[in-house]
């Protein structure tokens, strides 16, 4: 395990691995059986529940709840107080551990303020969830979803800038990245 920065008020829990450079602010709490990669960053009051697995460079903004069953892959953006669920029908009297759904979101995601993750579904690589969207499906790579529930409102660069397709093609006005539709308007590729 290499260096990291723990604010005194937050507690990692026996059995975590936390990469080289991760931060971990105050009043956090990471249990059991966590992996947080290199160069994370972890807001204020974030419950990461046990077995999480969190990849390099991932920001999680404050007020967050990252539940058992998330995997976020690297460069993922988590924004503040959005929340992960992993159980379908909760109720109080009945214990559904057994039943955690798995929620995986690809490299380079973000996901807005106040947004609502339900379990089971998977975010696409690049894909931006905008604040306080409820997403219930799974999120295309480069797509843009807001909404309650969230649908698809179009497609955004890998540098976060919103897509204007003509022709199936499309260049980013801010970074030049060029990408295309292939003949599905739920598949956008980035042309290397």
């Amino acid at each position: 395990m290499g260096s990291y920065l723990i604010h005194p008020s937050s507690y990692i829990e026996d059995g975590c691995s936390v990469g080289a450079n991760t931060k971990i602010w105050h009043f956090s709490h990471v249990m059991k059986g966590c992996i947080i990669g290199e160069n994370c960053s972890i807001g204020q009051n974030v419950v990461i529940s046990p077995e999480v697995i969190l990849g390099n460079g991932v920001r999680i903004q404050n007020n967050v709840s990252v539940y058992t069953g998330v995997i976020c892959e690297d460069d993922v953006f988590l924004g503040p107080s959005c929340v992960f669920t992993n159980v379908r029908n909760p109720r109080a009297f009945i214990s559904r551990k057994h039943e955690f759904r798995k929620t995986l979101i690809r490299q380079g995601a973000s996901i807005g303020a106040n947004a609502t993750i339900v379990c089971g579904h998977m975010i696409g690589r690049y894909a931006m969830i905008g604040a306080g969207a409820v997403v219930t499906t799974d999120v295309p790579d480069y797509a843009l979803f807001y909404g309650v529930p969230a649908r698809l409102q179009g497609y955004v660069c890998q540098c976060g800038e919103r897509l204007s397709f003509t022709n199936q093609a499309a260049v980013c006005s801010a970074c030049g990245r060029q990408y295309k539709l292939d003949g599905n308007p739920s598949n956008v590729e980035e042309i290397t």
